[in-house]
């Protein structure tokens, strides 16, 4: 009886015993799977970018400008509140919510920043204007360039033309009015601006911190033209007539009186078109930079 016990307590030992290795062993080897897949999920987590933040400015390394953040939000879009100059176009007014945060160029398509995408791309600069023969300042906005060019540069950067929607959005930057301040300060039109385009960036940033959303040059953006548009445009994120004749064009320019110049003016033109006032603004979307 004594060896039957002993030879059962050594069985359980020895079972005992094996078990823990093996237990050991499972452990080493779920420690080797799960070793570089925490090393990987902490590079992750210290590479991964911090989330913008309302207004914070990045450059883009691919077309070298600069880009704002901005956020989600509801406003007022078409006619403003005690503007008498509105056109049938810009009516009715209505409220519309942008769902999801985008980046807007800061400032308006250097020539510089064309001249970039030319190069990369193997395309022919547009013809140069008189009043900046040869391209030769670089920190005037790119002029002459159609929709089709505009809508190829800003998905060259890795974006593209903001939705009309989310261009009078960040051009408000929260302001009801037709013009975020005196159009002298902020603007470079028709009284002001010696009949020729100005480097950007020279007046007065709006409340996002964009600088010429009215004035110098007119701005392509992504949306068909449909004059009747407003009386049933969706709610949220609208994007524009499905199809059409003409794009449309926001901000005013060099060339134009002042009732121009308001944040809710609309003008189409030709996609093909390409007039020495017509310029570019690029957006993106969060995975730009």
């Amino acid at each position: 009886m004594v060896k039957t016990k002993r030879l059962k307590k050594g069985r359980n030992l020895s079972a005992s015993k094996t078990l823990s290795v093996f237990s050991s062993f499972l452990l080493a080897c779920l420690a080797l799977v799960a070793h570089p897949l925490l090393g990987r999920n902490q590079a992750d987590k210290q590479t991964a970018p911090n989330p913008p933040h309302t207004g914070e400015v990045r450059v883009n390394p691919k077309d070298g400008l600069k880009y704002v953040w901005i956020p989600p939000g509801t406003f007022m879009m078409g006619c403003s509140p005690g503007d008498t100059e509105c056109q049938k176009s810009e009516k009715p007014s209505h409220q519309v919510t942008i769902t999801k945060g985008f980046w807007i160029g800061q400032t308006e398509v250097t020539v510089a920043a064309y001249q970039l995408f030319a190069s990369a791309t193997t395309r022919q600069m547009p013809p140069a204007p008189p009043f900046n023969s040869g391209w030769t300042d670089q920190n005037m906005p790119i002029v002459n360039v159609s929709w089709e060019e505009a809508e190829a540069f800003c998905t060259w950067t890795g974006g593209r033309l903001p939705t009309e929607a989310e261009w009078e959005y960040a051009a408000r930057a929260g302001d009801p009015h037709a013009r975020y301040g005196d159009l002298d300060q902020i603007a470079w039109y028709g009284k002001n601006s010696g009949g020729r385009t100005h480097d950007v960036a020279q007046k007065q940033a709006n409340g996002f911190g964009l600088y010429d959303t009215l004035g110098n040059v007119w701005e392509w953006v992504n949306d068909w033209f449909d004059e009747h548009y407003y009386q049933n445009s969706p709610s949220q994120d609208p994007k524009g007539p499905n199809s059409g004749e003409f794009r449309v064009l926001r901000g005013g320019s060099w060339f134009y009186f002042p009732r121009f110049n308001r944040v809710s003016f609309r003008v189409s033109f030709y996609p093909s078109g390409r007039i020495g006032n017509y310029g570019i603004r690029c957006a993106g979307d969060p995975h730009l930079h």
